[in-house]
């Protein structure tokens, strides 16, 4: 049974010669200055910072407020993750407005 070729993240497969040729390039040594920072963690950049990583906050809510605040979300144009940011920040800030 032959082996399933090994398939890179940007779809390239991995050849015999392919690893060959970046075998060479490690042994030669990289210059660090190049290297570009990769997060191996999933996540994403931080909302409204220059650099960092975002936290992800999980919670749980009934089926249908979940499918409520969706909807409304959608009605009004943005996501239901723009919302829950937002009234974080306002709770975090102190806002009397996010209370009901």
């Amino acid at each position: 049974m032959a082996n399933p070729a090994f398939v890179l993240k940007d779809g390239t497969v991995l050849t015999p010669e392919l690893e060959e040729e970046l075998s060479r390039e490690a042994t030669a040594g990289y210059d660090i200055s190049l290297a570009r920072r990769v997060y191996l963690r999933p996540g994403r950049p931080a909302k409204g910072e220059a650099h960092g990583e975002s936290p992800k906050v999980n919670t749980r809510v009934p089926a249908d407020v979940h499918v409520a605040a969706r909807q409304r979300a959608e009605g009004e144009g943005t996501t239901l993750s723009a919302v829950v940011r937002r009234l974080l920040a306002q709770y975090a800030a102190g806002s009397q407005q996010s209370k009901g």
